[in-house]
């Protein structure tokens, strides 16, 4: 039976392993500051489409 971890096509002491596995997704907290940088623009967007605003100079202003 042929060693599965051989490249196809290769055959006898020439054959070459293949050391590329499938490398895992993004860390869990790069995950979450994407999900939060994501829900703060998407608030923001909501806000500044509305109307309604998080500030800014005519905040004060009567």
């Amino acid at each position: 039976m042929a060693d599965p971890s051989l490249t196809p096509g290769s055959s006898g002491s020439s054959a070459v392993r293949s050391d590329r596995a499938s490398t895992p997704g993004p860390p869990r907290w790069v995950k979450a500051f994407g999900f939060a940088a994501l829900t703060v623009v998407v608030v923001v967007v909501i806000l500044h489409l509305t109307g309604n605003s998080l500030g800014g100079p005519g905040l004060h202003t009567p």
